[in-house]
C-alpha cells in the first residue's frame, strides 16, 4: 500500500492506495504554518490515515507528498512555499525519519495531474490546468509525468499576454496568472465576500456588466490557457481543476462558449476541436493526494 499527502495552505488530505491504485481511506487535517508546523501536520496526517485504515507503517511501501513551492526531487527539499511560512525545509528526509518509510516529494500541481489521470482513467497526453492562487499546469504523457529540462514544464501562468498589463508575482507584466487565477479575480472583483468568485458570477448572472466583463476576462484568460497547451504540447485532454474549478459548469460554459467563438473566426483552430478537449475535475476527487501517492512509486515517475 501507498500513502499520498497533498499539503496545502488550510488542509492536508493524506490518502491510502492499495496495490491497485483504488483509494482506501482518507482524512484531512490542518495545516500548521512554518516548517515544524507543516512537518508535524504531515506527520499527523500519515499516522491518522493509518490507524483508520487499521495497519502499520511496516505495511506501507511509499509515502509520496504534494506541496506547493520549488521541490528538489532528489533531495526532497521544499523551497519557497510562501502559503505555508517555509523558505527551506528538508521534508522528505525528515518525514522519513518520523515514521520510517521512505518519501518522495512532489509539486502539487505536478502531483495533481498525476492524479487526475489516474482517477479520470485518461489515455496518451494530459494537462491538469490548476486554477488557484495562481495559475500552472501539469502534463502528464502516457501516464508519467513531463517536468521539462529543468522542471519548468507547465508553468504557462508566466506567459505575458499584455506587456502593458497588471505587474505579476514573477516580475514580469500582464501574464496569463494576472488574468485567469484567484488574484486576478480578487484583483478585477474586489470584495469582501468569503468566495469573492462565487459573488462575481452571481453579479453577472444578475446583471451587472462590470461583473459580466470581469467574467468575460476570466473565460478568455482560462481559454488561453486552454489554447496554450493544445498548441505546444498537443495534449489531448485539459482538465481544469483548483479552487476555481468548484464554479464547475458555471465556469466552463463561457470557457467554452470563448473556445467556440475562436473557432467560428480561425478554421485552424476549428480544426483543433478546443471544447471537447476540455473536462472540469470534480470537487470531491482527491486528485493532488492520490497522485503524490502514485508518485510515492518509482516506477510511476519518469
Amino acid at each position: 500500500m501507498r500513502i499520498g499527502l497533498d499539503i496545502g495552505g488550510t488542509k492536508t488530505d493524506a490518502v491510502v492506495l492499495d496495490a491497485a491504485g483504488g483509494v482506501l481511506e482518507r482524512v484531512r487535517v490542518r495545516t500548521g504554518t512554518g516548517p515544524a508546523e507543516v512537518l508535524d501536520s504531515a506527520e499527523r496526517a500519515v499516522r491518522e490515515v493509518i490507524a483508520l485504515c487499521g495497519t502499520q507503517t511496516d505495511d506501507y511501501a511509499s509515502i509520496g507528498v504534494g506541496i506547493p513551492g520549488v521541490v528538489d526531487r532528489e533531495t526532497g527539499r521544499v523551497h519557497h512555499a510562501v502559503n505555508l511560512g517555509v523558505d527551506d525545509l528538508g521534508l522528505g528526509e525528515r518525514l522519513r525519519e518520523r515514521v520510517g518509510v521512505p518519501v518522495q516529494v512532489e509539486n502539487d500541481v505536478k502531483a495533481a495531474a498525476l492524479g487526475a489521470y489516474h482517477l479520470l482513467r485518461l489515455h496518451g497526453s494530459a494537462a491538469f490546468l490548476n486554477l488557484g492562487t495562481g495559475l500552472a499546469a501539469g502534463i502528464v504523457a502516457d501516464g508519467r509525468l513531463w517536468r521539462g529540462a529543468r522542471g519548468g514544464a507547465g508553468e504557462i501562468g508566466h506567459i505575458p499576454l499584455d506587456p502593458r498589463g497588471a505587474l505579476c508575482s514573477c516580475g514580469q507584466h500582464g501574464c496569463l496568472e494576472t488574468i485567469a487565477s484567484g488574484s486576478a479575480v480578487a484583483r478585477l472583483w474586489p470584495s469582501k465576500a468569503a468566495l469573492p468568485a462565487i459573488e462575481l458570477f452571481d453579479a453577472a448572472d444578475a446583471g451587472d456588466r462590470r461583473a459580466q466583463d470581469v467574467r468575460h476576462a476570466l473565460a478568455a484568460g482560462v481559454a488561453s490557457a486552454v489554447r496554450i497547451l493544445v498548441l505546444t504540447v498537443d495534449v489531448e485532454t485539459v482538465v481544469v481543476g483548483g479552487g476555481l474549478s468548484n464554479l464547475g459548469e458555471r465556469l466552463l460554459a463561457p470557457v467554452t462558449e470563448v473556445l467556440q467563438g475562436w473557432g467560428r473566426d480561425s478554421p485552424f483552430l476549428a480544426s483543433l476541436r478546443l471544447p471537447e478537449r476540455v473536462r472540469m475535475l470534480a470537487p470531491d476527487l482527491s486528485a493532488a493526494a492520490v497522485g503524490a501517492a502514485l508518485v510515492g512509486a518509482a516506477e510511476a515517475v519518469a
